[in-house]
């Protein structure tokens, strides 16, 4: 994980595909479908031959309104994907998205190094970026206004940009001071944001690489394009491949998606546009 750490914060040049395997009840999307092992190693299968290049595992929803799940429940489905996951692909690098310091530390023990995928950007518990520090694990920081069971209730921002680039710079400076230097920074889509704040958020994504860290964006069939569009999140892939271009156009280093098919191709014409510019100087 290291080494693939490294070479994601090396080469801005060519964006990666997070694809997401959601084992939890209650996902906005597709909470429920991937809770047994069959399906799981199904979907997980699909990913790799549509060429997912990490696979994020979750345990927890953290939709509007998401209930908190038990720990031991958690980690029990954590394990299981885990195992499937060094069974059907040994080499593919995984991340974890999980904001407790006990469900990383346990898995970490069992399986070894992998991305730590934390939606709390270290708020939730502060030990979990002490644990990264030590372990010498990448560390995946997200913004979020709130908490998932209260986050959408009126979130406020002085200027949604200006905020989160300050509270990475806060972040950031404490991750220095405990040793944590490997990490990659996620403004956090519609987590704590409206829609005006997620558009405004998208448009002022370049802002970001003030921090020299790999940008990951995670738009995947979201409440900003579905009720934007009026349509449901079942039919908001269109709506997700042309926010992932824009993205990728501000500069992106991974898109966090479902549909890792459809991200793979439209990186492709990405950088087939990207190779047109440079033949016209």
């Amino acid at each position: 994980m290291t080494n693939y750490f490294d070479r994601i914060a090396q080469l801005h040049t060519e964006p990666q595909v997070m694809g997401i395997l959601n084992v939890s009840e209650d996902s906005f999307y597709d909470g429920g479908k991937y809770t047994e092992e069959k399906t799981m190693a199904n979907r997980l299968k699909t990913m790799i031959d549509e060429g997912a290049d990490i696979i994020d595992l979750g345990a927890y929803s953290t939709r509007p309104g998401a209930n908190e799940v038990p720990l031991e429940w958690e980690l029990s489905q954590l394990k299981k994907a885990f195992a499937l996951i060094r069974k059907i692909a040994p080499t593919i690098p995984v991340s974890i998205d999980s904001f407790r310091s006990r469900v990383i530390q346990v898995l970490f023990d069992q399986y070894g190094p992998f991305l730590v995928n934390d939606i709390s950007g270290g708020t939730f518990d502060e030990a979990l970026p002490t644990l990264a520090a030590k372990e010498g694990l990448p560390y995946l920081i997200m913004h979020i206004q709130g908490t998932p069971a209260n986050m959408q209730v009126n979130p406020q921002y002085q200027e949604v940009v200006t905020d989160i680039l300050q509270f990475f710079r806060n972040q950031l400076e404490r991750f220095e001071k405990i040793g944590l230097s490997k990490v990659w920074i996620d403004p956090g889509f519609g987590f704590g944001k409206n829609i005006d704040h997620n558009y405004q958020l998208m448009t002022g994504l370049s802002e970001f690489h003030v921090f020299g860290k790999p940008i990951l964006v995670g738009i995947s069939r979201k409440s900003m394009i579905h009720k934007l569009l009026n349509v449901s999140a079942q039919q908001a892939l269109n709506g997700t491949t042309a926010l992932h271009l824009y993205a990728l156009q501000q500069g992106a280093s991974i898109l966090r998606v479902h549909d890792v098919r459809e991200a793979k191709e439209t990186i492709r014409i990405f950088q087939k546009l990207e190779a047109a510019k440079s033949l016209k100087k």
